[in-house]
């Protein structure tokens, strides 16, 4: 069996996230995950040593050309377009940690989840005031799906994310954690109860936490965030123009750009250049030129762009909404990774998140293109 892709690694990854892939052992590798919060529909697959979230209970992934074997004894799976062998993957083991239980007898699962290959991850509050009207809601979300089949718990307390991060470290070898969190009631928009999860997971053990939400109304959060031991901070725009904001987000469209470059500026001298970051989803609406123009005002200031290709979940008002095609997201990843290189903000200096387990797009792929 080949041991490279015999195409390059941006354009496998990026077909593979605008297409999807059929798997011949839907069980290879640990479970994936249908609905609920971060990347669902998808499957983690290494490939040259690059762990990609792949869609694959997606529309288009069930049409796909891309077709991925059964592992062989050695844990290794071809994976070909149209009948043609372009290279191999590997699968991300189930980790050990989601065979336990916490204290007060929640399963470790249920508490957080292993992300690509080395990352946990957990929604601290599993509920969101933008989810509960149809009105409000972001069209892409589908926070409240895992909740209502039983596959996570509404809030996860300070003691229960300690533990599960502590074991998931020991035992699976996990490197770095991202929280995110639904959006409560309040100016600190999670701000708060992120700082109360991160200082307990600290004090269990030496692990590198991105937190995740809205941008605060008091920029004394970001300080109190960093103060509490979160290393990295992502606020997330997902879409870059007003227009499509507002339709795609309309309840969190209420917190202007202007709003999020504010606290972006306020957030780079607190936890350092690169280690903001924000969460843009291609796709949408926006067109490469706003996106790229964005990314420079962002890049400015030291906030890390990271751009992913929008991927539809099911049960949400935009699962029909198409994947954005392969040359939509060239046009911009090239050019996003030359601008990041050159001002120095890489992916592989993030102490934690998104960006630095770079799973959900090509652009660390770029990125690594051009330091070859």
């Amino acid at each position: 069996m080949e041991n490279r892709a015999t195409l390059p690694a941006t354009q496998l990854i990026n077909e593979l996230q605008s297409f999807g892939a059929r798997l011949v052992d839907p069980k290879a590798g640990h479970e994936s995950r249908r609905g609920g919060a971060g990347p669902s529909d998808h499957k983690a697959m290494t490939i040259d040593g690059m762990t990609v979230m792949v869609p694959v209970h997606t529309a288009p992934a069930f049409e796909s050309p891309y077709l991925v074997e059964k592992p062989d004894a050695l844990g290794r799976s071809r994976i070909s377009r149209e009948g043609r062998p372009v290279g191999q993957v590997t699968f991300p083991l189930r980790p050990r940690f989601y065979d336990l239980t916490t204290a007060d007898g929640i399963p470790y699962s249920k508490i957080a989840v292993l992300h690509g290959r080395d990352v946990l991850a957990a929604t601290v509050l599993q509920t969101c005031i933008r989810y509960q009207s149809r009105t409000k809601t972001c069209q892409f979300c589908a926070i409240g799906q895992s909740l209502a089949a039983g596959r996570t718990i509404a809030h996860k307390t300070p003691a229960q994310l300690a533990e599960v991060a502590k074991a998931a470290v020991e035992l699976d070898g996990v490197r770095h954690m991202v929280m995110t969190t639904g959006t409560p009631r309040g100016e600190d928009r999670g701000a708060a109860v992120l700082a109360d999860s991160a200082r307990a997971i600290k004090a269990a053990v030496d692990l590198a936490i991105q937190a995740q939400c809205e941008p605060p109304e008091d920029d004394a959060w970001l300080a109190r965030l960093r103060e509490a031991g979160v290393d990295a901070l992502g606020m997330h725009l997902e879409a870059v123009t007003p227009e499509v904001r507002a339709r795609i987000m309309p309840g969190k469209a209420q917190v202007s750009i202007d709003k999020y470059m504010s606290s972006f500026a306020a957030a780079v001298p607190v936890f350092g250049r690169g280690q903001v970051s924000t969460y843009i989803l291609a796709g949408l609406g926006d067109t490469p030129e706003a996106v790229l123009s964005t990314c420079e005002k962002l890049v400015a200031i030291g906030v890390y762009p990271f751009v992913v290709p929008f991927v539809p979940i099911s049960g949400t008002p935009l699962e029909s909404h198409p994947t954005p095609p392969p040359a939509f997201m060239h046009a911009i990843l090239a050019p996003l990774s030359a601008m990041l290189v050159k001002a120095g903000l890489k992916a592989a200096d993030i102490k934690a998140g998104c960006g630095r387990c770079g799973a959900c797009s090509a652009l660390s792929a770029y990125e690594k293109g051009l330091a070859k």
